[in-house]
This record gives C-alpha cells, sequence and structure tokens, in this order.
C-alpha cells in the first residue's frame, strides 16, 4: 500500500500572507497540529508547513505578535514531499532524513494530495505486520493440508 492510500485528503491550507493567529484557530477548530502553506487556492502547490510547536516556540515563548507574523514567516525552509504513489518506507525512510513527522503528499503535478503523518505510517506498516504474522501461522496449516 503506499502513501496515498495512507494519507488524509482533506488537509487545512492556508497562503503564505496568513497572520499566525489565524492559524492557531484553524488549528484549534479543525483539530489539528499543522497547516500545509499553499502558494494559491488554484494550484495548491505545497511551498511550506506551520505546526503548532512553531507558533509555541518562535511566537508565543518570545512574546512577538502573532496577528503582525505570517506563515511564509515561520514555515520550515526547503519543504520535503512525497509522491502519493511512494511506498511507507520511502516516506519514513525522508521524515527520518528530514527530521519531520509529516510530509506533504503530492499528485503527478506537483499539487497538494494529502498529507501523510508519522502516525499513519506506522498504522500502515503495522497492518501490513499483521498480514504477513497471519501468512506465518496459516502456512503450517497449508501445507498440512497438501501434504497429508
Amino acid at each position: 500500500m503506499n502513501v496515498g492510500h495512507a494519507c488524509t485528503r482533506e488537509v487545512v491550507t492556508c497562503v503564505a500572507e496568513t497572520p499566525l493567529a489565524e492559524l492557531a484557530t484553524r488549528m484549534r477548530d479543525r483539530h489539528v497540529g499543522a497547516i500545509v502553506v499553499i502558494d494559491d487556492e488554484q494550484r495548491r502547490r505545497p511551498v511550506g508547513v506551520v505546526t503548532d510547536r512553531d507558533i509555541v516556540v518562535e511566537i508565543v515563548a518570545t512574546g512577538l505578535d502573532a496577528n503582525a507574523i505570517t506563515a511564509g514567516d515561520v514555515m520550515a525552509g526547503e519543504l520535503a514531499t512525497v509522491p502519493e504513489d511512494s511506498g511507507a518506507l520511502e516516506a519514513a525512510r525522508l521524515m527520518r532524513t528530514r527530521g519531520v513527522r509529516r510530509l506533504p503528499v503530492v499528485d503527478r503535478n506537483g499539487c497538494l494530495a494529502g498529507i501523510v503523518t508519522l502516525d499513519d505510517l506506522v498504522h500502515l506498516l503495522s497492518t501490513e505486520m499483521q498480514h504477513l504474522a497471519r501468512l506465518v501461522d496459516h502456512q503450517p496449516e497449508r501445507e498440512a493440508r497438501r501434504r497429508p
């Protein structure tokens, strides 16, 4: 199974000019810990991610005005994305390499298709491991039926 099947398709987004106070409200209202920053509402190409931690560490903890600072001011540089047809292990390697827990998922045109989290990958991989475990458990039974 690929990340396109495991990702969340309804992604909370904003543009770079969105004030962080508005992002914090969206996060609270939509129960998410990250918002994908897109280039514009039509093309929807991801250009960054802002997390709840970014807002707390960069703005709240330093006493800055969340209404005066935008998503573009704090979003992480060089965004890592993953194609929707990538495997779970490939996405996990990219997360580990980049030190992130979330990756925007993109389609063939580089447009936002979803977001995959570390939790999504753990669930996906654990499901695959369960299937393998069942195969191992049932293999002796199948063998016994074929060769009594």
